[in-house]
């Protein structure tokens, strides 16, 4: 497969060209999310590894160069973090595209030094976020054994403290957690992100979106906090994004 997708629109980076380092046929993440569009996670796993080589990243860089985005995004078939030569590729990606990079993160290894000093080498950090608590946390995420909630509070806390860039909370609202949108919202202002995105599944998946009536109640309650945006105040395009599987078969041929 192809390291490099895209580019596809995002609802808040505009243009953005994919670099997907775990690069693998079945979805593999540390998270096993109720909503995600991929369904379920095959390889369940929190343990970092290398999955592609910077060689094969170079490679294909260097043949994308004349595709135009607004950023450059790591995501892709899993949680990005996972790969252990994240930091290394980021400083590579920024060594050959004169574009801002970003990381989509969902916050499962901030517990990590070493995963928060190579995120730092990002323009931006998009963190996930969905619950206020472990209870809630378990049965939406859904995280491999041994992932706890408050060591990823705690690894986002000291990842603000320490990042320089622009981060940002993602939280999605669904029927299992829409009335806990207050609790959040106190977890979100003590971690004290950029910005706070109010997301619901819009794509393709086995959960339901909130209608936009509910989503603005939900954003009044994040009134404490600055630059609080929702996924029905973006562009219709925008909103809607080709789904992952469209985007993949997409891909440049490279």
């Amino acid at each position: 497969m192809s390291i490099i997708y895209g580019p596809v629109a995002s609802w808040r980076l505009g243009r953005s060209l994919g670099i997907d380092l775990l690069s693998v046929k079945e979805k593999t993440c540390s998270f096993n999310c109720i909503y995600c569009q991929l369904g379920r996670t095959l390889h369940l796993l929190s343990e970092r590894r290398e999955f592609v080589s910077l060689a094969e990243l170079t490679r294909e860089l260097d043949s994308a160069l004349k595709i135009e985005a607004d950023y450059v995004t790591f995501s892709g078939t899993g949680e990005p973090t996972l790969a252990s030569n994240l930091g290394r590729a980021i400083e590579i990606v920024r060594s050959i595209v004169q574009l801002p990079i970003a990381v989509l993160t969902n916050s499962s290894l901030m517990s990590s030094e070493d995963v928060r000093r190579e995120l730092s080498k990002a323009d931006v950090v998009v963190a996930k976020l969905d619950a206020p608590n472990q209870e809630l946390f378990t049965p939406i995420n859904r995280p491999v054994s041994g992932l706890h909630f408050r060591d990823m509070i705690e690894g986002l806390k000291y990842f603000r403290d320490e990042y320089k860039g622009k981060l940002a909370l993602q939280m999605m609202f669904m029927g299992a957690n829409r009335d806990y949108a207050s609790a959040m919202a106190m977890v979100a202002a003590d971690i004290s992100p950029d910005e706070v995105q109010i997301n619901t599944p819009l794509r393709p998946c086995s959960v339901d979106p909130l209608p936009p009536e509910e989503v603005a109640l939900i954003q009044q309650e994040f009134s404490n906090l600055e630059n609080v945006v929702t996924a029905y105040e973006a562009p219709r395009h925008e909103v809607m994004p080709l789904s992952l599987e469209e985007t993949l078969r997409r891909r440049p041929k490279l």
